[in-house]
């Protein structure tokens, strides 16, 4: 009579799987990564950048046309209270000095508010004049946060771009 019995495992048998699970982490890890890379903000920050970048050369005359004019353009906004949940209301104001530091009246002045980081909340109002070289708005944005302003003030044949950011709490 023979006895054959059960013979045991070898040990280390469960290496292979280890390293299986350590590459499923990883895969998933990367899938994960990939999904949130493409579903989120796209980094298209400039339209039609080949264009842009073809008029680079007017682009440049343009600012020192603007710093020859002389003009300082400062921006602030302000909070205001709040009318409804979900809004966050600011004032949105620039001052405008020439180069003898007197205020610039008879300005046309537009503002585009963009979210740097969302499409679809961007906002254009035109501000309106309300003293010697101040120029305001009321705006209401969805979202707290940071924004981008781009300023736009015309005199005549005159014109000032202001590039900047503002936070909305």
């Amino acid at each position: 009579m023979s006895m054959t019995g059960n013979t045991p495992r070898p040990s280390g048998w469960w290496y292979p799987y280890i390293f299986v699970a350590a590459f499923m982490v990883v895969v998933g890890v990367n899938g994960a990564l990939a999904y949130f890379a493409t579903s989120t903000f796209n980094g298209l920050e400039t339209r039609n950048a080949y264009e842009k970048g073809r008029l680079y050369n007017q682009t440049l005359a343009e600012a020192e046309a603007q710093k020859a004019l002389g003009w300082t353009v400062g921006l602030r906004a302000e909070q205001t209270t709040k009318d409804r949940p979900g809004d966050y209301p600011a004032d949105l104001m620039i001052s405008a000095t020439g180069p003898d530091g007197e205020g610039l009246e008879g300005l046309e002045v537009f503002a585009e508010i963009r979210r740097p980081t969302k499409a679809g909340m961007d906002q254009e109002v035109r501000l309106t004049r309300r003293d010697t070289g101040r120029y305001g708005t009321k705006i209401v944005l969805p979202e707290p946060g940071q924004w981008e302003v781009r300023v736009l003030a015309r005199k005549g044949d005159d014109t000032f771009r202001l590039h900047d950011r503002i936070f909305v709490k």
